[in-house]
């Protein structure tokens, strides 16, 4: 049994984070759930939390069809929860992160700016093990620059509930053995069409694309403020890349690990001058 801490950056009350956590728990591990109050789509790892005298607002919540998972909204970035979670503030610490289920594809380059995949990357300087989980429910003319050009449906409460979360929701219950048996500190990014499990093709891995779904540029500017869009991409998708995998109708996994350094770089900082010559 694998202590696991669920996640997300839609908020607690996004379909995909319940379905996320029955599936581990049906599976017996210890889940606990602990996501954002509201929607933190486009944090990143971004460490921010609203305070009241010097603490973090947090409340107990019951998930539906899921009262035997302890839940906690809080007022905080995804990545500040798993920190928070790290220093048991939600009972034992975490052995594993899942964060999602995410409304549309984090996928290509876009995954730096995710919420959802900047959670699992948290974890994974800790040493653990992370996978960031995504429903493919696209429409790139509703994404926007403050959800980092994540690319989703504009959809009533419920059709959300219609969407795929159960088949996204499986396939990462299934790939947690896989995952664990990796070296520690990696992380799956894993992206799944918005199909049933009968209608998807496959579970490929593939690596990230040179770019996202969509793509901002500047709409308007004027002398003291600047607007801007997202459209979609235009480029041809890159054979072998999670974008092309999701456009086929397979479930894709990249595996990432958190930045380190780029230790096969060269340069030289002999010319490089620390002092003025005035100092020498």
């Amino acid at each position: 049994m694998t202590r696991i801490l669920v996640t997300n950056d839609d908020g607690i009350d996004a379909p995909g984070l319940r379905f996320l956590a029955r599936a581990a728990a049906r599976d017996g591990h210890d889940v606990v759930v602990a996501a954002p109050i509201t929607e933190s789509s486009g944090s990143s790892a971004s460490m921010t939390a609203i305070e009241e005298h010097g603490k973090i607002i947090l409340h107990k919540r019951e998930l539906t069809g899921a009262k035997h998972i302890p839940a906690y909204a809080v007022a905080a970035s995804p990545a500040y929860i798993v920190l928070l979670a790290l220093r048991e503030a939600f009972g034992e610490p975490p052995e594993l992160v899942l964060s999602g289920i995410n409304r549309g594809a984090n996928a290509g380059s876009a995954v730096v700016h995710s919420g959802t995949v900047g959670a699992t990357l948290t974890a994974s300087y800790a040493g653990l093990h992370g996978l960031a989980v995504s429903l493919d429910v696209l429409n790139p003319r509703s994404a926007s620059s403050r959800s980092g050009g994540a690319a989703m449906d504009i959809i009533s409460e419920a059709d959300d509930e219609k969407r795929h979360w159960s088949s996204a929701a499986e396939l990462a219950a299934r790939l947690i053995p896989t995952l664990l048996h990796t070296p520690a500190g990696t992380v799956f990014n894993l992206n799944v069409p918005d199909l049933h499990l009968d209608g998807i093709r496959g579970l490929r891995r593939a690596a990230l694309a040179q770019f996202g779904q969509v793509q901002m540029h500047i709409a308007e500017a004027g002398a003291d403020f600047v607007r801007t869009a997202v459209q979609a991409a235009d480029d041809l998708l890159e054979p072998q890349t999670d974008l092309a995998a999701l456009a086929e109708h397979f479930a894709v996994v990249t595996p990432l690990r958190a930045p380190v350094e780029a230790a096969d770089v060269r340069f030289n900082l002999e010319t490089v001058q620390v002092q003025s010559p005035a100092l020498t």
